[in-house]
């Protein structure tokens, strides 16, 4: 196709866009608005399309969407996760950036300046395009033709030629792009280039997933950029905010585009590393303070937009773990005494008086410190119920302690900054029903559970006379019912240990549900006496549960030979562990 019928079809493409915007949305002359008023849609002079106008200018303004819902842009390349951006953030503009794989950065600085959507070269540009009822696209490197009229530039330096801006900084490093343009003032005349090289690996990325013969993918770019139809963009500023929408980011280059669609839309943009807003401290504050009614998330990480509104919920509370943040794990190492408040029979937990107990705690906690690079958190493993010879009125060989009776410790722990997790020994009936009665308990955000299978009893067994056990399908239902339980409250991450010595205690453990991001699940090896007999129950666990994320080491007092391990030689255990207890 010749030059002239190539300029000829991208103008019929926006004029056909703007007269489709312009008879949809223009008032008729007896309404509001209509003509005589100096309202309506201007066109620039590098083409028309949806938009607004700036009433003190008349430059030609995007349109930001509104009644933003929470999603997750589940795109696995920059290219596809731009398209979704501007989808996501935008009703219509009048200018958008197209750039190709390697020039990203560079778009997404002139997208931030100019309040414009930007778009990296792939499949899904030109129906976005025409979605956006642009009129003019700033094209930044070699790309396809995005169907209207195009101001074409090769990189940064003539980028800066076209905006009058500054492009003379040094490259911004990979890894930091997403930093860069949280940084960036939009005012200041500045254009953010990469690195020398040709593409990222992001980009490599991008190009590989579009050449891979995917019928949705496309050939490589062309080898030179697009000649300009226009000598300049039209006028144009930036759109007034839409507030209620947080967008999160993992940081990673791949994003730079749909960040900067966001920040062009005036939405706030929040770094989460970890694809969850709950992992620091600084995200939870963040997104509570900003109070958001709906959260963008950028990239498949954050999960489906049911678990990110979960997440961002939780986070918008602002309340915090013992440790930071809303993540029980990982990040922490927790030190616990592991016992009975009202009998020093059952551990040392019991064995002084609850401002002691504490006291203690926080001391034995104190000797890790220096041992990890994680914060250290003091930790009480409270028996909640109390396995039994005797089948009691109920008849299921399980004393129940009352609520009020752990509360006081259970909350003089929260003052300390130190959590708790409650310990079932159900006897005959079953952990969600003894869960249950905790429940006023478990909803305060630094109480977790444990389930103890030594002590689940069949319906003919007692006590002593075996080892108990519980099947994965009651551990899933104690994991869903705490989820929701959390969900339900906008409450931190929970932790459920699951104790075992034996691997017949669970069988099949290495099955449990661990998809539920609100509940972390750790399996507490409970094996005593000779250490090298310990070191052995440690890996034939860890042999049996490879998938288990997370794990715990007792140290008993007595019952080890010759004795404790220290903290040091703790430590030294591999894998590391993530909860140590004291009985």
């Amino acid at each position: 196709m010749s030059d002239h019928h190539t300029r000829a079809r991208r103008r019929w493409a926006a004029l056909t866009a703007s007269a489709v915007v312009l008879a949809a949305c223009t008032p008729g002359a007896d309404s509001p608005g209509g003509a005589g008023d100096g309202s309506g849609t201007t066109a620039g002079s590098g083409g028309s399309g949806a938009e607004g106008t700036d009433s003190s200018s008349g430059a030609l303004v995007a349109v930001p969407a509104t009644g933003q819902e929470t999603m997750v842009l589940g795109g696995a390349t920059a290219a596809e996760l731009s398209v979704q951006a501007s989808r996501a953030f935008f009703e219509s503009a009048p200018v958008v950036v197209v750039a190709a794989q390697d020039e990203q950065l560079t778009a997404a600085s002139a997208g931030v300046a100019l309040g414009a959507p930007v778009l990296v070269d792939g499949p899904g540009v030109v129906e976005e395009v025409e979605r956006l009822g642009a009129g003019t696209a700033l094209t930044i490197g070699p790309v396809e033709d995005p169907g209207v009229d195009v101001l074409a530039v090769e990189d940064g330096p003539g980028l800066a030629e076209v905006l009058g801006a500054d492009a003379g900084g040094e490259p911004v490093p990979d890894g930091e792009q997403v930093s860069a343009l949280l940084g960036l003032d939009p005012d200041g005349g500045s254009v953010l280039q990469g690195p020398a090289e040709e593409a990222s690996a992001d980009a490599g990325a991008d190009a590989a997933a579009q050449t891979s013969g995917d019928p949705g993918g496309q050939t490589a770019a062309p080898a030179e950029p697009l000649e300009s139809d226009v000598e300049e963009l039209p006028e144009t500023a930036r759109p007034e905010p839409v507030g209620g929408t947080t967008v999160l980011s993992t940081g990673g280059d791949r994003d730079a585009a749909a960040v900067a669609s966001a920040l062009a839309a005036g939405a706030p943009v929040l770094v989460a590393p970890e694809a969850d807003p709950r992992a620091s401290s600084e995200v939870v504050q963040a997104v509570a303070a900003a109070e958001p009614g709906a959260v963008v998330g950028i990239g498949p990480e954050f999960g489906d937009a049911e678990t990110l509104t979960s997440t961002a919920r939780a986070a918008a509370t602002g309340v915090e773990l013992p440790g930071g943040g809303q993540l029980v794990l990982p990040g922490k190492t927790y030190v616990a005494l592991y016992g009975n408040p009202t009998t020093s029979s059952l551990g040392v937990l019991g064995e002084q008086g609850p401002e002691e107990t504490v006291a203690r705690a926080e001391e034995i906690a104190g000797a890790y410190t220096d041992l990890v690079d994680e914060p250290v958190v003091p930790a009480l493993e409270i028996i909640a119920t109390v396995a039994s010879s005797d089948p009691g009125p109920d008849g299921n060989y399980s004393n129940e302690m009352d609520v009020e009776t752990l509360r006081p410790l259970v909350d003089l722990a929260a003052e300390h900054g130190m959590y708790v997790v409650l310990d079932l020994q159900p006897g005959r009936t079953d952990f969600v029903t003894q869960a249950e009665l905790y429940e006023e308990l478990l909803v305060q955000p630094h109480v977790g559970l444990a389930l103890d299978p030594e002590w689940r009893l069949g319906p003919s067994e007692v006590h002593l006379q075996q080892i108990g056990q519980v099947d994965v399908a009651e551990v899933d239902a104690v994991v869903d019912w705490l989820a929701e339980l959390t969900r339900d409250h906008d409450l931190p991450q929970k932790m459920l240990v699951l104790h075992q010595f034996q691997t017949r205690m669970i069988p099949g453990v290495d099955e449990v549900d661990q998809s539920r991001p609100e509940v972390a699940v750790l399996i507490h090896a409970d094996g005593q006496g000779a250490q090298e007999d310990k070191q052995g129950t440690w890996r034939s666990l860890h042999d049996y549960a490879p998938s288990v994320t997370h794990w715990g080491w007792k140290n008993f007092y007595d019952e080890d030979l010759p004795g404790p391990l220290s903290p040091a030689e703790t430590m030294q255990v591999e894998p590391t562990p993530d909860f140590i207890s004291y009985q």
